[in-house]
């Protein structure tokens, strides 16, 4: 995958494209990732029949780190940097694709992203404010996706719970950990806590587009029970996907599951 360059309210932000003539699809990665997260998406027929787009949030990948972090590193922050990124690239029509903190940034921006035509989200389960107690799973490594300095024990930690136990982990997604800006996991922690979010439960409540929800089997951050008890009335098929044999980063464990799955929801919202 070789990253292209785009200055978006005054910042380069990095991004991945494959295609051009089908329907627009949107990647948005997870906390610390970028969107090589999604490697195995692009190299599948999915990029053959689709516009595949990925970028790399600020501070994350190959984009530029912010200046002011309390100011940019921010759920409404980040919602704003993929609408003006949408509105550029022509996206605002995208079926829209978030994992984990990416699903809650593109939950955040859905008053905006309103020719979207459809969401799916995995590992992010919509919050509410105040936060539920049981959105996440008990899980102590959770400190660290908010944690700045981390030690590379931590590193491999918190980038090993994303994925299933005994999975062999690429070298790459330990790279994007270190990598990122350490102030966005920081930042974006004191912001939540401060509850400078949407109601995502509202939003997701009040949805008038496909919402396709994706869990892995052995998911150890997102709480599934948590999610069946919300009300989403445009729920896709009316149920949660689930995928076997999968942790908290399914499109990387069962691409041709994942894969599967995300070509019927496209179809499904464009027809």
């Amino acid at each position: 995958m070789h990253h292209k360059e785009i200055e978006i309210n005054g910042r380069s932000i990095a991004y991945y494209e494959r295609g051009g003539k089908g329907q627009p699809v949107l990647f948005i990665h997870g906390n610390s990732m970028s969107s090589r997260c999604f490697e195995r998406q692009f190299k599948s027929p999915l990029g053959r029949n689709y516009r595949l787009v990925a970028l790399d949030l600020p501070g994350h990948g190959r984009s530029a780190p912010a200046q002011d972090p309390k100011s940019f590193y921010t759920l409404p922050a980040y919602a704003d940097i993929i609408y003006d990124f949408a509105k550029s690239l022509e996206l605002e029509n995208a079926v829209l694709v978030g994992w984990s903190l990416g699903g809650h940034v593109l939950l955040e921006a859905m008053g905006r992203l309103k020719k979207s035509v459809g969401l799916m989200l995995f590992g992010a389960p919509p919050v509410g404010k105040p936060m539920a107690a049981n959105v996440f799973l008990p899980n102590p490594l959770m400190s660290l996706a908010f944690k700045n300095d981390l030690s590379n024990e931590e590193v491999i930690a918190l980038t090993t719970a994303f994925f299933k136990p005994y999975t062999r982990v690429p070298d790459f997604f330990f790279e994007d950990m270190r990598r990122t800006d350490g102030r966005a996991r920081e930042a974006l922690g004191i912001s939540i806590g401060a509850g400078n979010y949407s109601d995502e439960v509202k939003v997701v409540a009040h949805l008038n587009k496909p919402l396709a929800i994706v869990q892995g089997e052995h998911d150890s951050i997102a709480s599934l029970p948590y999610i069946k008890g919300l009300s989403i009335p445009t729920l896709w098929r009316g149920e949660i996907q689930m995928i076997l044999d999968a942790g908290h980063t399914p499109q990387w464990e069962q691409p041709e599951k994942f894969n599967n799955l995300l070509m019927e929801f496209i179809e499904a919202c464009i027809r």
